[in-house]
């Protein structure tokens, strides 16, 4: 029987060196981090800016910078890629874990035709392709990924293109290898609500036919929790919430998600009735950064439940009291009922 796990991420570290002036320090992206994504399976990670979720991705196919100091373990198919050759990792781009970068437009080459785009991408997984068969391939990809008149729109250039057909551009260049995993870094980023709900769409609709396995990060945790199975809430480079998607957006059970729930609008709110709440802190607005963080949570400073302890102690993550299968905070004093 296959093996239903297709990524496991075991105690991934990420730290860079930052040199600022004369200044040489170590900031500390992500701490401690594990998790696991099975075959066919929607995962969201959802977390203010700076809170590791990029760096954490991008750590996969190996796609941080030169600076960066990578440790822990990156099974694929039960392949450790951080203890890959280059050239073996670079098989892995494309054809295994495709990528969705945020704010697609400036994803493109301006002075380049979506043809020699999909060309030069094509021809990375098979450099024998003729420009005919490619063109062919391309407008497929670009019909299945909802853009419509395919082979006319790869005449095109970037700017001929809106934001919302940009992202469907990409989504189908990441598919363009066949590959198992999509990693999908915010890619509803500064595109209006009823663009995000075709993305959105889209991607539930390319799992459901490719059997494909996607990572979905957004700042919106509605809109993650719409998409995923499950939900990794990140911050200060830890996770601090884990579970069902269904129970993280119901019940929070971590005073930082249900923090996220309350300063995010929903759906039928208005402002006359009811206000967004700011996490509270000193420094509302200003999550920790890796520079920052200490031995205890990294929450402590802006949460309006912390003790003394939070500040010295930063527990494991473990399952609350009462809590359905699936779900783990990292939390000293909420073990017992669900924030409302």
């Amino acid at each position: 029987m296959p093996d239903p796990t297709l990524l496991a991420l075991r105690n991934l570290h990420v730290s860079f060196r930052i040199l600022r002036g004369e200044e040489l320090f170590t900031i500390q992206a992500v701490r401690n981090l594990s998790f696991s994504l099975g075959r066919g399976e929607i995962l969201g990670i959802v977390g203010e800016s700076g809170s590791g979720k990029s760096v954490t991705t991008q750590a996969i196919p190996a796609l941080l910078p030169a600076n960066a100091e990578v440790s822990g373990a990156i099974y694929y198919e039960g392949r450790d890629l951080l203890k890959m050759e280059a050239a073996e990792l670079r098989s892995y781009r494309g054809r295994k874990i495709g990528m969705i970068f945020q704010e697609p437009g400036r994803s493109y080459d301006p002075l380049q035709s979506m043809e020699r785009v999909f060309l030069e991408t094509l021809r990375c997984g098979d450099p024998a392709i003729s420009r005919k068969d490619a063109s062919e391939k391309a407008a497929r990809l670009l019909e299945e990924a909802g853009l419509d008149n395919g082979r006319e729109r790869l005449l095109n250039f970037p700017h001929q293109f809106s934001g919302g057909q940009l992202q469907r551009i990409g989504i189908a260049l990441a598919l363009a290898q066949d590959c198992e995993l999509l990693i999908a870094d915010e890619p509803t980023t500064a595109l209006d609500v009823t663009i995000q709900k075709q993305i959105v769409d889209l991607l539930k609709s390319l799992r459901r036919k490719r059997n494909i396995s996607i990572i979905f990060i957004s700042h919106d945790i509605d809109l993650v929790a719409d998409i995923s199975d499950r939900i990794l809430v990140m911050y200060g480079g830890l996770i601090m919430e884990a579970g069902p998607s269904e129970l993280i957006a119901s019940a929070p059970r971590h005073p930082y998600t249900a923090a996220l729930l309350r300063a995010s609008p929903r759906l039928g709110s208005h402002y006359s009735r009811e206000r967004l709440v700011p996490i509270p802190g000193p420094a509302p607005g200003s999550p920790v950064t890796g520079r920052d963080s200490g031995e205890g949570c990294p929450f402590a400073p802006r949460c309006a439940e912390a003790g003394e302890d939070c500040a010295l102690n930063l527990p494991a993550p473990s399952a609350p009291e009462g809590a359905a299968e699936g779900v783990e905070i990292r939390c000293l004093h909420r073990g017992g009922e669900p924030w409302r």
